[in-house]
């Protein structure tokens, strides 16, 4: 597997999550203390979110097919995109696995 292929995983896994957690942030100004101007922010980072989601999946799903993932794992990769801070801790999971295969030698998978 390039390399590349994990980086771009990452990146995106980042982006999700932060978009995530401004969206849960505003959502609170929003809702529960009545801000004034969250309603254009929530908007602004929601539909940011939901575009950037999809590339999330996409990438997700093209490591997960290229290291030949079981369904359970791909799945609960993909879903990491939707509940705040999971993605954080999903991707340094997932580099840390693939860090230590890596490091032993061992094939993570075939170069596609």
């Amino acid at each position: 597997m390039k390399r590349s292929v994990l980086t771009r995983y990452r990146i995106m896994a980042y982006v999700t999550g932060v978009l995530l957690v401004a969206l849960t942030i505003g959502m609170i100004g929003k809702y529960a203390l009545k801000m004034d101007g969250a309603a254009d922010f929530t908007q602004v980072v929601s539909i940011a979110h939901g575009w950037l989601y999809v590339v999330y999946l996409i990438f997700a799903f093209d490591l997960g097919s290229k290291l030949k993932w079981p369904v359970k794992k791909q799945i609960w990769v993909l879903l990491a995109g939707t509940v705040p801070t999971a993605a954080f801790f999903v991707e340094r999971r997932i580099t840390r696995e693939l860090d230590a295969a890596a490091a032993a030698g061992a094939p993570v998978a075939a170069e596609a």
